[in-house]
């Protein structure tokens, strides 16, 4: 049954992968870049000056224990709730992706990505935080679809906001949670030789049972479940990995190598002429770039709106740190632990054209416990990676249903919300029932579509956000001027402007 389902719906894979590829060729490299860079230059460098202030103000007091908010969130539970949407399938199944396609070279793609992501996501916290409002029930409301709204007035904003919330709805809620079950229930099904399409639905089942029970809990029990279940899964994962990159240090040097040599000359490892290579390196960094850290893709302001901060600069440093902890730390041990065990002196470091013809026993979710498996031994190493990736996975699902929420009940009203629940718990099931690619190319697709009008919303916003940056040399507090006194009128303004 489940692989006549997929075969019915192999041409509209195509379809979307074809699509997908032309986006992320021609648009989504641009946009990312092209965004990070105008942040990196308006804010004088914010990802360097301020990661000092960020770093102290995640892991300064640090507490698993956040407790209930009379309105909105704790800046950690904020934090939390971001870094669940972050950490998740792009950090092993995206990367392994990466690296298979594009190879080790695309890491070093991932990371440039991720260092301009910083400015990027500071500002869209920032906006988030200036934007934010209150509605009756003193529930904090805030994210993309608001800002959009404080600078674009009129038909137009309306329709540029509602844009964005169908794509968030489809994107996260809906396309992304099936791609976080379907990871879930291939990492199970590789532990006890499932042949693919066969009992993966009960793990799809199970997941979205246990989504369900805490869907009900609202805000305030997602963000206390991810306030404790992320730093114990970041430093589960963590610790494993440093146990392989320990045990295969030999090679690590080798491995940092290769990201950096085949970056600039991937058509030696992966075949075809450089600029063919060097685009699919490029691309496959932006694309899971994005799927792993997601600055400037609009999910992770719906977060950082909710944080109590006394300003808004405050969790735009603490975003920042969001980004690092995603790419710099967990996306980088997974590259590290796949390439010194499978590249450097393993059986895919090959440069005698026969890489593509070896890749094809790999896939991207068994790339990493045949990695791990190096080490750990193949039963362990599959135990350990599908572990890891259901609590990655889970705890993604969790935030992405929040963010989608908070746009369905702004299109909607509250009534709405209950129907989009009861549609993302169906389509968590529904994403143990497709083949790993299409639901890949299917949450691509809209990821794309939410990158958009929020980068859009961006680069109109920018004097908001270098008000913000405008900080003293040691980035501890706002500087006084009269410039920045003059954009907190404007922000004041905006903020009335889009209660009223």
């Amino acid at each position: 049954m489940i692989a006549k389902l997929n075969e019915i719906f192999a041409p509209a894979e195509k379809l979307v992968a074809t699509v997908n590829s032309w986006m992320t060729d021609y648009l989504l490299l641009f946009l990312l870049v092209g965004i990070g860079l105008f942040y990196t230059i308006r804010t004088r460098f914010v990802q360097v000056r301020c990661f000092g202030q960020g770093m102290k103000q995640v892991f300064g007091g640090l507490s698993l224990k956040g407790g209930k908010q009379k309105g909105g969130l704790s800046s950690f539970q904020a934090l939390a709730t971001a870094i669940a949407a972050q950490v998740g399938t792009g950090n092993i199944v995206g990367a392994c992706g990466a690296i298979l396609i594009g190879g080790p070279g695309a890491i070093f793609w991932m990371w440039v990505i991720a260092f301009l992501g910083m400015a990027t996501i500071y500002a869209e916290a920032v906006l988030a935080q200036k934007t934010r409002v209150v509605d009756a029930d003193g529930n904090v409301q805030g994210g993309p679809v608001y800002y959009i709204r404080s600078f674009f007035k009129g038909g137009f904003g309306k329709f540029l906001a509602g844009f964005f919330a169908v794509a968030v709805i489809l994107a996260l809620g809906f396309m992304g949670s099936m791609v976080q079950s379907n990871s879930i229930g291939e990492s199970v099904g590789n532990v006890f030789g499932w042949q693919a399409g066969t009992y993966q639905w009960i793990i799809g089942l199970v997941v979205a049972v246990l989504a369900a029970v805490i869907f009900l809990g609202g805000v305030n029990r997602i963000a206390a479940v991810t306030e404790k279940m992320v730093p114990i899964m970041a430093g589960l994962y963590i610790l494993g990995s440093l146990v392989v990159i320990f045990a295969r240090i030999t090679y690590v040097p080798a491995a940092f190598g290769m990201i950096f040599k085949y970056a600039f000359n991937a058509n030696a490892l992966i075949g075809g002429g450089i600029g063919y290579a060097l685009k699919t390196a490029l691309s496959q960094g932006a694309k899971r770039g994005l799927f792993s850290n997601e600055a400037g893709m609009g999910s992770t302001p719906h977060a950082h709106a909710q944080a109590n901060v006394k300003t808004p600069h405050e969790q735009g440093v603490s975003a920042m740190i969001g980004v690092f902890i995603d790419t710099f730390i967990v996306l980088t041990m997974t590259a590290l632990v796949v390439i010194s065990t499978l590249y450097a002196g393993g059986p895919l470091g090959v440069e005698d054209g026969t890489y593509q013809t070896v890749v094809q026993g790999f896939a991207k979710t068994n790339l990493a416990q045949r990695a791990f498996g190096v080490v750990f031994g193949e039963t362990f190493g599959n135990i350990f990676v599908a572990v890891c990736l259901f609590f990655f996975a889970f705890s993604t699902i969790l935030s992405w249903n929040f963010f989608g929420k908070i746009n369905a009940e702004y299109l909607f009203g509250k009534k709405g919300v209950k129907v989009y629940t009861v549609l993302a718990v169906v389509f968590i099931f529904a994403g143990s029932l497709f083949s790993n690619r299409f639901v890949w190319e299917l949450t691509d697709f809209f990821n794309y579509l939410m990158v958009i009008p929020n980068v859009i919303a961006l680069v109109c916003l920018g004097s908001l956000v270098a008000a913000s940056a405008k900080t003293n040399g040691k980035c501890d507090l706002p500087a006084e001027s009269e410039e920045t006194v003059a954009e907190e009128k404007t922000e004041e303004t905006v903020t009335e402007e889009t209660n009223a």
